[in-house]
């Protein structure tokens, strides 16, 4: 039987702009990573799924190859932070393309594949190289330029591209590796399920969160004409009646206690 993907269609037209590509500049890096993973083999990646059948249909590797790879190359390594890039940030919703696979989603296909994406990866880098790119992300790319006999330009020799390849290979496994132990920090700190920014349950409907505002200030405001009946002022001074500074009001003290308690940040 065969397997049902999730939509994937960079190609859908949407109200909002003629094309969700275009949110990102023509030379955006996330659009030169798009266009080499789709000029590659994918075929190892989706050859676990043939015939699977299964219910719950699964994202598109293609998809989670290219944010998986954008992100890594970029400096995301948490599969936390690429879950909520693909909510938050323009360059990863432009290549999930409306998809937005969770961080237990994201971890758990790099593990899957794990060394069929080290080897893409190297590819991928190396095609860069080729194409005479100096960087490809984060990641730094030898293309010094040395005179061969077959042709005075050609960027390196068969021996240099082969201590590069490895250099890279090196580099990629680091990068990997940084990725593996972050999730696995993560996941003790937060728990497998949770990706750590989740609001409380009585705060996550918008209905909710409006009728916390609205209680919130009004205990505000009942606070503030307790302090103001506390120290004999009327509720029409927006100053000392005495020519001296505007009075603090309880919003502005507790910010002020929080900043010296360390409570908020610079």
């Amino acid at each position: 039987m065969p397997t049902t993907f999730r939509p994937y269609e960079p190609d859908q037209m949407l109200l909002l702009a003629p094309d969700v590509r275009d949110w990102l500049p023509e030379g955006h890096f996330a659009h030169h990573a798009s266009d080499l993973v789709d000029g590659l083999d994918l075929r190892a990646f989706y050859a676990p799924y043939e015939g699977d059948g299964r219910r719950n249909a699964p994202y598109e590797p293609r998809m989670m190859v290219k944010v998986l790879l954008y992100g890594y190359a970029t400096g995301v390594f948490s599969s936390r932070g690429m879950a909520r890039k693909l909510e938050e940030d323009v360059a990863f919703r432009v290549l999930g393309a409306g998809n937005f696979p969770s961080h237990r989603t994201l971890c758990e296909f790099r593990r899957r594949h794990l060394e069929e994406f080290k080897g893409l990866f190297v590819e991928v880098v190396c095609l860069a190289r080729e194409m005479g790119l100096l960087s490809f992300g984060k990641l730094s790319i030898d293309g010094t330029k040395v005179r061969a006999n077959a042709s005075k330009r050609k960027a390196m020799s068969y021996g240099r591209m082969g201590e590069e390849e490895r250099r890279l290979e090196g580099e990629i496994e680091a990068l990997l590796k940084q990725a593996r132990d972050t999730d696995a920090e993560e996941d003790a700190r937060f728990g497998e399920s949770l990706r750590g920014d989740e609001l409380p349950e009585e705060l996550r409907r918008r209905e909710d969160r409006l009728a916390a505002i609205v209680a919130a200030k009004a205990r505000l405001e009942a606070a503030q004409r307790e302090a103001d009946d506390a120290r004999g002022r009327r509720p029409e001074w927006e100053r000392n009646p005495k020519g001296g500074k505007p009075y603090a009001k309880i919003g502005q003290l507790m910010m002020e206690r929080d900043c010296l308690s360390g409570k908020l940040g610079h």
